[in-house]
C-alpha cells in the first residue's frame, strides 16, 4: 500500500476518520487499499507525514498484526538515500499505525501513463537512486521482496522506494503464511517462482525490470494471465528495446535467470552513478567528482521533475459542525445495518483515478465522452403545430441488447443457456487479448470498471481482463488484496459483471457469426499466487444485463448497498447534497399540506446515494415510527422524490457531459428492519 495517492494530492477525510493519530493532526487522506488507509498528517511544527493505519479486520488477525510489527521493525533498521524514513509507529495500538515522511509525487506507473518513459539524466538518476535505495536496504540485512512501479514515488527531489509490507530479514526470519508466494507477477524473480527463494538477488531482478519499464514504458515480460507472465520470466527474454546501451548492459546483468550471475545492488548503484556523472558531464561540461558529494546529491542534480504542492497542506483545521457530526454517525449506521439519515455522498475527489484514466483514452466509455444535446427542442409539424424534434441518440443512453443473438441462425457463440460455472482450469488457461476485437472489448471493460470503481474511491482495484476460448468466456480478475471488505468485493463483482455483460452484448449484436464470447465471470485473488481464485459471479450476455421486470428497470438491495457507500466524485457530491435538501424541503411541504400523512413523518431522515453500476440514484427514508405504513402515504413520498429528484438529475444530465444518472429508485426502511421496502423505480428520461 503506497503512502501517497496520484500526484501526492490530499483528499478530504472520510466520515469516522480520526482527527489525530499519535502526535499527528490528520488533515485528509493520501490513499487506501485492501490492508489499510494512508492519512495525511501534520506535526505541531508543520512537518508533513503519511500515517498508515491498518484496517480493523486485519488488526484483529494475530498473524497479520505480527507481520505489521515486523514491517515496523524492518523499516526502523533501514536508512539511506531515496528511501522514506520511518518517523514513529505503534504496532500495539487497537488500530496499528506507522508514520513516515511524506513523499509527494506520482508512482512510476502513474507518471509513465501520463507522460511517457523517463529519458536522459532523469532516467539515469532514477536507476542510480533506486539502486542506492536497495543497496541501503540490503546493507541493513533486509530484503524488500516487493519492488515494483507502484512502490516507487517520483518526488521533486528524486525517486523514493516505499513499502516494506512483505519485506523480511536476510537471515530468513519473517512472518508470512506458509506456502504463500508473495510479490507481484512480472516483478518476481525466476528462483522465487521455482522454489520460493527470496534474497537480495531477487530484489535486483525486480530492479532490472523496473529500470527497463521506466526507460521504455513497456513491461519487460509483458502482461496477461499470471501463469503466462511467470513462464516468460522463467524462460523468456525481456523486452529491452529502447533502453540506452550503457544502461542496458547493467539491466541485462540484473535480469539474469540465475541469481548468482546478477550484480549486487551496491555494484549496480556505482555503475549507474558513473553513467549519471557522464551524463552530467555531457550537459554542463567538465568533470563531476562523485567522491565529494553525499549519496543522493548527484541524483537530485540531474533529476528533472516539477515541484508539486497542494493547498490542502496549508489549510487550517476545518471546524466541526453539527451537520458533519450527524452525517458521520448516520453513515456508520447505514453501512452497519441499513439505517441511514443523511447524504451518503461525502466530500472527496478523484485524484487517485485521474492518473490511471490517462492510460487509455481511445477506448473510454461513452459516458465519459458524450456530448449532451438539448433534450427539449421542438420543430414545426406539417400542420403548423410544433412537436418534439427527434434528438440524436445520446451515447450515454445507447441501448444494450437484451437478446443480441435473436434471429441469428449460426452464431459463433455456441454455449447460450449453459449455466455451468467457469472453473479454475479455464481461468488458468485464459489469455490476454490477442486480436483487435478482443483488445477493443478488454479496453472497454477496463475503462467502464475504472469509471464505476473510482466514484466509490476504489480506483486501487485494477481489473485484469482475459479470454478463455474453450469456455467462450471473458474473465475479469481483481486483486491480489487479502481480506478485502465484503462491500468492496461486491462493488467489484457488480461493476465487472455489468462492464463485461454490456461489452459482450454489443459485440455479439454487431458481429454474431464471428464473435465467440458470450459468457463472463468475475474472480478475486487474495494473494499473488492463489491457485484457485474466488469466483464472485458469472453470467451470460444473452440473458440481459440490467435488472428488468416486464421491460422496466427495478432497483434492488444490491444497488442500494452500493449507493450507501460514500462517493468520491465531486459532481455526485454536489448533486446529492442539492437533491437531498430539495427532497427534504418538498417532503416537509407535502406533509404540512395534509394528504393523509402523519405529521411525524416530516422529521424522518431522508438519504440519497448513487449506484454507478446501474447508473441509478437511490433515495430512501428511515421510518422508525411506522408513519408510512399505508400505500397512499408511500405513494406521496415517491411522488415527491420523483418530481424533485428527476428535475435535478435531468438538469445535471443536460449540462454535464459525463453525468450518467437518470434512473431512480425509492425505498423505505420501517422500524429496525434490516431490509428496505422498495416503493418504485423508474427513469427520469422516460
Amino acid at each position: 500500500m503506497s503512502t501517497t495517492g496520484a500526484g501526492g494530492r490530499v483528499r478530504p477525510a472520510h466520515p469516522g476518520d480520526p482527527a489525530r493519530i499519535g502526535p499527528y493532526r490528520i488533515i485528509g487522506r493520501l490513499g487506501s487499499g485492501g490492508m489499510g488507509t494512508v492519512h495525511a498528517g501534520l506535526t505541531d511544527d508543520g512537518l508533513r507525514v503519511a500515517v498508515k493505519v491498518i484496517h480493523p479486520a486485519q488488526a484483529q488477525d494475530p498473524e497479520f498484526r505480527a507481520r505489521f510489527r515486523r514491517e515496523v521493525q524492518l523499516s526502523a533498521r533501514v536508512q539511506g538515500p531515496c528511501l522514506v524514513p520511518l518517523l514513529a509507529a505503534d504496532p500495539e495500538a487497537a488500530a496499528p499505525w506507522l508514520a513516515t515522511a511524506y513523499a509527494p509525487g506520482p508512482t512510476l506507473s502513474e507518471h509513465l501513463a501520463g507522460y511517457g518513459p523517463l529519458t536522459g539524466g532523469t532516467l539515469y538518476a532514477f536507476a542510480t537512486g533506486t539502486a542506492q535505495a536497495l543497496a541501503a536496504i540490503h546493507q541493513a540485512g533486509v530484503v524488500h521482496r516487493d519492488v515494483k512501479p507502484q512502490n516507487v514515488i517520483l518526488t521533486p527531489a528524486g525517486p523514493r522506494v516505499l513499502d516494506f509490507g512483505i519485506a523480511h530479514a536476510a537471515d530468513g526470519t519473517s512472518v508470512t503464511r506458509t506456502g504463500v508466494l508473495t510479490g507481484t507477477p512480472g516483478w518476481i524473480s525466476p528462483e522465487y517462482y521455482r522454489g520460493g527463494t527470496a534474497g537480495p538477488e531477487g530484489d535486483l531482478f525486480a530492479w532490472g525490470a523496473l529500470v527497463a519499464y521506466a526507460a521504455t514504458g513497456r513491461l519487460p515480460f509483458g502482461a496477461g494471465a499470471p501463469d503466462a507472465v511467470a513462464f516468460r520470466v522463467m524462460s523468456g527474454e525481456p523486452d529491452l528495446d529502447g533502453v540506452p546501451r550503457e544502461l542496458r548492459e547493467i539491466v541485462e546483468t540484473a535480469l539474469a535467470k540465475e541469481p548468482g550471475e546478477r550484480t549486487s545492488a551496491v555494484t549496480a548503484a556505482d555503475k549507474c552513478a558513473a553513467l549519471l556523472a557522464a551524463q552530467a558531464t555531457q550537459v554542463v561540461g567538465g568533470e563531476v567528482d562523485l567522491g565529494s558529494t553525499r549519496a543522493g546529491e548527484p541524483v537530485m542534480a540531474q533529476w528533472d521533475l516539477p515541484t508539486l504542492d497542494d493547498p490542502r497542506w496549508h489549510a487550517p483545521a476545518a471546524p466541526s459542525s453539527r451537520k458533519r457530526t450527524i452525517t458521520t454517525v448516520l453513515v456508520a449506521a447505514a453501512v452497519a445495518g441499513g439505517l441511514a439519515g443523511a447524504v451518503i455522498a461525502l466530500p472527496g475527489n478523484r485524484g487517485d483515478h485521474a492518473a490511471k484514466t490517462k492510460e487509455s483514452t481511445a477506448g473510454a466509455s461513452p459516458a465519459a465522452q458524450a456530448d449532451s444535446t438539448a433534450q427539449h427542442t421542438r420543430s414545426a409539424a406539417p400542420d403548423g403545430t410544433t412537436e418534439p424534434a427527434q434528438p440524436a441518440v445520446d451515447p450515454r443512453r445507447a441501448a444494450v441488447p437484451t437478446d443480441p443473438l435473436a434471429g441469428v441462425t449460426d452464431p459463433a457463440f455456441t454455449r447460450a443457456g449453459d449455466e455451468t460455472q467457469p472453473g479454475d482450469d479455464e481461468w488458468r488457461v485464459s489469455t490476454g487479448a490477442s486480436t483487435a476485437a478482443e483488445q477493443d472489448v478488454a479496453t472497454t471493460v477496463r475503462d467502464d470498471m475504472r469509471t464505476m470503481l473510482a466514484t466509490k474511491d476504489m480506483a486501487f482495484m485494477e481489473p485484469t481482463v482475459t479470454f478463455s476460448k474453450s469456455a467462450q468466456t471473458l474473465m475479469v480478475t481483481g486483486g491480489p488484496i487479502s481480506q478485502l471488505p465484503e462491500d468492496q468485493q461486491e462493488v467489484f463483482r457488480r461493476s465487472g459483471e455489468m462492464a463485461a455483460c454490456t461489452a459482450l452484448a454489443r459485440r455479439l449484436a454487431d458481429d454474431p457469426t464471428a464473435w465467440p464470447y458470450g459468457r463472463y465471470a468475475v474472480f478475486w485473488k487474495d494473494y499473488d499466487t492463489d491457485p484457485e481464485p474466488n469466483v464472485l459471479g458469472f453470467g451470460e450476455a444473452t440473458d440481459g444485463c440490467y435488472n428488468l421486470t416486464a421491460g422496466q428497470w427495478q432497483g434492488d438491495e444490491s444497488g442500494m448497498a452500493t449507493a450507501q457507500i460514500p462517493s468520491s466524485d465531486r459532481a455526485e457530491i454536489r448533486v446529492a447534497d442539492a437533491t437531498d435538501k430539495a427532497v427534504t424541503a418538498a417532503w416537509k411541504v407535502r406533509v404540512a399540506e395534509g394528504n393523509g400523512v402523519d405529521p411525524v413523518a416530516a422529521e424522518n431522515d431522508i438519504s440519497l446515494g448513487f449506484d454507478p453500476v446501474e447508473k441509478a440514484a437511490y433515495v430512501w427514508m428511515h421510518d422508525p415510527d411506522g408513519t408510512l405504513i399505508g400505500r397512499a402515504q408511500r405513494d406521496n413520498f415517491q411522488d415527491v422524490v420523483t418530481t424533485t429528484a428527476c428535475r435535478k438529475l435531468v438538469s445535471e444530465y443536460s449540462s454535464n457531459k459525463a453525468w450518467r444518472y437518470t434512473r431512480w429508485s425509492v425505498a423505505v426502511w420501517e422500524g429496525n428492519s434490516r431490509f428496505p421496502e422498495f416503493t418504485g423505480s423508474g427513469d427520469c428520461m422516460k
